[in-house]
C-alpha cells in the first residue's frame, strides 16, 4: 500500500527547490515565434542532471525546423526504468511543452524575471507549461524517493512545438520511433482532468482583384470588397455553428475566428490583394475533412459571385480533436481520487475548447489525459496575456497528485 503521506511530505520538503527549478526555466526565453528553443532544452538538461536525471537530447534537423518557420528545436526524453521481465508494468509518459507566445505589452512584472508576488510566480510560460516541467520532474523524484517502484517505467517528454501545432515536438518523437508509451499525462490545470479537446483548422485566404488608381476605381477590381463579402459569408456561417452542440462536458459548439487581415498598397490605391487568416474550432463529434470542405465551399461560392475576384486558399494547420480512449480510465480515476484528497473538492473529467499537441499521442493510439499545475481557468492564469502567473500552492498540490497517481499505477498488483 502506497504511503501517500510520505509522498506528500517529500514534496513539501523539496518544494522550495521545485520553485527554484521553475524560476530557472522561466528565465530562459522560449518565444515562438521566432522559436529559438534549443537553448532552453540545454538549460533544462543541465538542471535535470543536477537531480540525477539524464535527459536524451533529440534535435530536429535544422532545415526541417526552418521550413516549419522556427529557428531551433531540441526535444528531451528522460527515461526511468523500474520493471523487470517478470512484471514489466506500464510505461507512462509525462509531456509538457516549453515553447510559448511572445510576452507582448502590459506586464507589471518582468516576463522573464520569475518574480514571486503574493504567493504566485510571474513570467511567460510560468503557467503554460513550464510549471509542469517542474510538477512532473518533482513528482518523479518523489515517486523514486518514497514509493520506489519495481515495475513499469516513466518518461519525461519536454518538447518545443506546441504553438505551431506539435508536429516537430511530440509528433516528431513518435514519428521517429523514439518513444511508445502505454499511457500519457500531459500538461494541464489542477482542478479538472481533461479527456477530450477541440480540433483546430487554420487557413489563409488570399483575395486577388486588380490594383488601380483611386481616382479611376472603375479601372480596377477592389480585392477588399471581395474580402468583405467572404467575411460576411463566413460570419453568417459562424452564427449557424451555435446550433451544433457537443455532448462532451466543457465543450459547447464549433466557432470561427478571423484573427489577421492585411492588404492594399496605399490609401489612394484600389487594393489588388487582401489576405486574411481564419481559425475554425471543431468539436470532437465533427469530421475535420468535412469541416474543411465546407469552409472551402463557402469561400469559393462567394468569390464566384464577385466579378473579377479570384481566391487562393491555403491550409496552415489541421489539428484533430482529442477523443477519449478507453485505456485512459485508470489515469482518470487515479487523478480524480487523489485530486479530491489533496484539493478537498471533486475533480471533474471533462473536455476543453482548447486544442493541444496531446492529440498526436491519441492519434498514435496512446490513451492519455491532460492534468497538471494551474488554476480553474485559462483566464485566471493569464496564459498568452500579460502577467502570466502560477499559484504556487496549485503547483505544490498538483505535484502531490501526480506523484500519488504514478505510485498507484506502478505498484505491484496494479491492473494497468
Amino acid at each position: 500500500m502506497t504511503d501517500y503521506a510520505r509522498l506528500d511530505a517529500w514534496v513539501d520538503a523539496h518544494f522550495d527547490e521545485e520553485v527554484r527549478f521553475l524560476q530557472e526555466l522561466v528565465r530562459v526565453p522560449t518565444d515562438t515565434p521566432p522559436g529559438n528553443n534549443a537553448p532552453h532544452a540545454v538549460r533544462t538538461a543541465e538542471l535535470l542532471q543536477g537531480f540525477g536525471l539524464e535527459a536524451e537530447a533529440h534535435p530536429v534537423p535544422a532545415q526541417a525546423v526552418q521550413d516549419y518557420g522556427m529557428q531551433s528545436i531540441t526535444n528531451l526524453i528522460v527515461r526511468r526504468e523500474y520493471g523487470d521481465e517478470g512484471d514489466e508494468g506500464p510505461r507512462i509518459a509525462l509531456n509538457a511543452h516549453g515553447d510559448v507566445v511572445p510576452p507582448g505589452d502590459g506586464w507589471t512584472h518582468d516576463p522573464y524575471g520569475a518574480e514571486i508576488d503574493n504567493g504566485s510566480l510571474y513570467g511567460r510560460a510560468a503557467a503554460v507549461s513550464k510549471s509542469d516541467f517542474a510538477s512532473f520532474t518533482f513528482a518523479v523524484r518523489a515517486l523514486e524517493a518514497i514509493a520506489k517502484p519495481t515495475r513499469g517505467a516513466v518518461e519525461l517528454h519536454f518538447t518545443y512545438d506546441e504553438e505551431f501545432g506539435g508536429l516537430l515536438g511530440p509528433g516528431w518523437l513518435l514519428a521517429q520511433g523514439l518513444t511508445r508509451p502505454d499511457l500519457l499525462i500531459a500538461a494541464g490545470f489542477s482542478y479538472e482532468v481533461v479527456t477530450a479537446h477541440n480540433g483546430c483548422l487554420q487557413m489563409e485566404v488570399t483575395v486577388h482583384g486588380k490594383m488601380a488608381h483611386a481616382a479611376i476605381p472603375s479601372s480596377g477590381v477592389d480585392a477588399l470588397q471581395g474580402a468583405v463579402a467572404l467575411l460576411n459569408a463566413l460570419y453568417a456561417q459562424n452564427a449557424q455553428y451555435r446550433k451544433i452542440t457537443s455532448q462532451v462536458p466543457g465543450i459547447s459548439h464549433p466557432y470561427l475566428n478571423v484573427g489577421r487581415i492585411e492588404g492594399g498598397t496605399n490609401t489612394n490605391v484600389v487594393p489588388g490583394k487582401v489576405s486574411f487568416k481564419l481559425d475554425r474550432r471543431m468539436i470532437p463529434e465533427e469530421n475535420a475533412a468535412e469541416v474543411e470542405a465546407d469552409i472551402r465551399r463557402i469561400i469559393e461560392e462567394t468569390a464566384a459571385s464577385c466579378p473579377g475576384i479570384r481566391v487562393d486558399i491555403k491550409r496552415l494547420l489541421l489539428a484533430n480533436s482529442m477523443r477519449p480512449l478507453p485505456g485512459a480510465q485508470p489515469l482518470v480515476q487515479a487523478i480524480q481520487q487523489h485530486g479530491e484528497a489533496v484539493f478537498g473538492e471533486p475533480i471533474p473529467a471533462m473536455g476543453t475548447p482548447l486544442y493541444t499537441d496531446v492529440r498526436l499521442y491519441a492519434e498514435a493510439g496512446i490513451p492519455g489525459v491532460i492534468y497538471g499545475a494551474g488554476p480553474r481557468t485559462v483566464l485566471e492564469s493569464h496564459a498568452k496575456r500579460s502577467d502570466e502567473r502560477i499559484d504556487l500552492e496549485d503547483l505544490r498540490r498538483a505535484t502531490k497528485v501526480i506523484a500519488r497517481t504514478l505510485a498507484d499505477l506502478l505498484q505491484p498488483g496494479s491492473s494497468v
